[in-house]
């Protein structure tokens, strides 16, 4: 359950994040980042997370990075156990599926985003709302409108979602 919650909401919280910045009107080159974002999809699931377990082992090239940088000594009792401790597993398991997750997400919010009525906004502007303001009181309930289906859907099925943790 820590798990589904974790997956799914970070991945909603932080594909918003990204998607809204994207989408604001001084990010030049949209269509090019959200391009750059996506190649995650295009790469099959199970390839990304063998190259992924990869790079965390004892002597993967993270580890290597560390130890390169000099924030490890270069031991093997020195170095960070990403798969072999519960706890870094758990946070690695998190962080993988944000890299995989997000993009979808990313993708879904900008339809959303575009399809909130400009009207809305200028009128709240008008209004004198702030940015802030028009956040909370326009966007989020129109996002969560359209994604609570979603959110449900991705939620259960992070439940079931199995090879991420196991492949990695």
């Amino acid at each position: 359950l820590i798990w589904a919650f974790f997956a799914t909401f970070l991945n909603f919280f932080m594909g918003t994040f990204v998607a809204m910045i994207i989408n604001r009107k001084t990010i030049k080159l949209k269509g090019l980042w959200r391009g750059i974002l996506s190649l995650t999809i295009a790469v099959p699931q199970f390839v990304s997370l063998m190259i992924i377990r990869s790079m965390f082992l004892e002597r993967g090239i993270v580890n290597q990075m560390l130890q390169n940088w000099g924030f490890l000594d270069g031991t093997i009792n020195e170095t960070l156990p990403f798969l072999s401790d519960g706890t870094w597993a758990r946070v690695l398991v998190i962080l993988v599926n944000l890299w995989v997750g997000i993009p979808y997400t990313i993708m879904q919010v900008t339809g959303i985003l575009k399809n909130i009525p400009a009207e809305q906004y200028e009128a709240a502007r008008i209004d004198g709302a702030n940015a802030i303001q028009q956040f909370w009181n326009i966007t989020v309930p129109y996002m969560l409108f359209v994604m609570t289906p979603y959110l449900i859907t991705q939620f259960t099925g992070n439940i079931n979602n199995f090879n991420v943790i196991y492949l990695l």
